[in-house]
């Protein structure tokens, strides 16, 4: 039996998505909705087959798994919990260190 899970995006995580799409859509302006668009395409993935993202090793919660966007050079961190596909993060392959997760 397939358990279909649901997305949820955390609020850090949400306003960590919604400041790089800003920034993303005044800067890039061949491609301005390409933070929404490869996050989405990201998300449908990861609902299929959430196991895809690499172990996260120094996270506070040894579930948590990231996934890199290369277009846009952002990592979606996220974990299963329970029924639900959870967001915790949104960053930038650029920043010297993770985010807290």
């Amino acid at each position: 039996m397939i358990v279909a899970l649901e997305v949820r995006i955390k609020p850090r995580a949400a306003r960590q998505i919604e400041q790089a799409a800003v920034w993303w859509s005044e800067h890039r302006p061949a491609a301005p909705g390409a933070i929404r668009a490869d996050l989405q395409g990201a998300l449908r993935v990861l609902l299929l087959q959430p196991g895809i993202g690499s172990k996260v090793e120094n996270a506070r919660n040894h579930d948590v798994r990231r996934l890199y966007l290369a277009r846009v050079r952002y990592f979606v961190y996220y974990r299963i919990q329970g029924q639900s596909l959870d967001v915790v993060a949104f960053w930038h392959e650029s920043r010297q260190q993770g985010p807290d997760v």
